[in-house]
């Protein structure tokens, strides 16, 4: 008998995820999955890629899920809490939600609204000194998606101090997939197609978890819809202080990391390729014209971005090697 896992929001696009993902994975075995409407129903029914997984929804009732050493919380932000607290202390939760992301209140306040939760170990292993915080931790908060995809791209930078963290602007791209499940009229297919919409302009959620795991003082993001089910690329400026190559710093700083790549001269990412993996694509350059610092990143939202970042986390918090039942490539065309 492997790691015991449960899902709790199952029936969404990260909770599906999690679901293929704990299929194949060869230490956890899947005790419980849970979705709120769809309860009752077979997975196959909501989720038919995932044939052959014989498993019926079931309410989200935490006693079901308190069976299990680890659950996974999919659920929509400001209702993870409620459920955690009602959680032995000795399940391990991985929460992909935003409950405990954030340090300050008054930003939780800010961007999402109501009572700040509290704050759990940040779920982002390539951080420095993070990968052994998850590992000793039971509360793990899983990144947004956003925040992994910009994170991954600036944080080393400004820790090196080879980019300034005032002024620093993103632009970034993100499938429908992002905006979760939930039937919306701006998300159906014909309004989406053959087009591309800002959105949260000036005031994205994810704006002060960034900050906060970047050490970025000021940030300016533009979250941009794309006619695609999956993926982000972001573009990511910043003011240099310095001469220094931010490609060669990149690589330096993941150069053992199994899942970021930064890619050769020349070569930028694309979010096809990083589609089904736990990878992020990375390249930089500086900008002949202003001389800011260019970095475009790119990964698969329900991937790096979701649930597979989860999974690495529930790996770590497992005691298992972080790579386990996860692939650092991508599905091709």
């Amino acid at each position: 008998m492997g790691v015991r896992v449960a899902v709790a929001g199952a029936s969404g696009y990260a909770g599906g995820e999690l679901l293929r993902l704990i299929a194949g994975h060869p230490e956890f075995d899947l005790v419980a999955a849970s979705a709120h409407t769809q309860a009752g129903a077979p997975v196959t029914a909501v989720h038919p890629q995932l044939a052959g997984l014989d498993l019926t929804l079931t309410e989200t009732d935490p006693a079901t899920l308190a069976d299990a050493d680890l659950v996974f919380l999919a659920l929509p932000h400001g209702q993870s809490a409620a459920l955690a607290a009602r959680l032995p202390d000795s399940v391990k939760v991985v929460d992909l939600g935003a409950d405990f992301r954030l340090h300050d209140a008054d930003a939780w306040a800010r961007y999402y609204g109501g009572p700040h939760a509290g704050t759990w170990t940040y779920g982002l292993p390539e951080l420095p000194g993070q990968r052994a915080r998850i590992a000793a931790a039971t509360r793990v908060a899983n990144t947004g998606c956003y925040a992994a995809t910009i994170t991954l791209a600036l944080a080393p930078l400004i820790a090196a101090g080879l980019a300034s963290p005032d002024d620093v602007v993103v632009v970034a791209a993100s499938g429908t997939s992002g905006a979760g499940r939930a039937a919306k009229a701006h998300l159906l297919g014909s309004e989406v197609m053959g087009d591309l919409s800002p959105y949260k302009v000036g005031a994205h959620q994810h704006v002060p978890e960034i900050k906060q795991a970047t050490g970025a003082a000021s940030l300016s993001m533009t979250p941009v819809l794309a006619p695609m089910p999956r993926g982000i690329l972001a573009t990511v400026t910043a003011v240099p202080t310095g001469t220094a190559d931010p490609r060669e710093a990149l690589a330096a700083a993941y150069a053992d990391e199994p899942f970021v790549h930064v890619l050769a001269p020349g070569a930028w990412p694309h979010t096809a390729a990083t589609a089904g993996s736990n990878s992020c694509h990375l390249q930089a350059t500086v900008d002949a014209d202003s001389g800011r610092i260019i970095v475009v990143s790119a990964l698969d939202n329900l991937g790096k971005g979701a649930a597979g970042q989860a999974v690495q986390c529930a790996n770590l918090m497992s005691g298992l090697p972080e790579t386990t039942g996860l692939s650092v490539y991508g599905v091709a065309p």
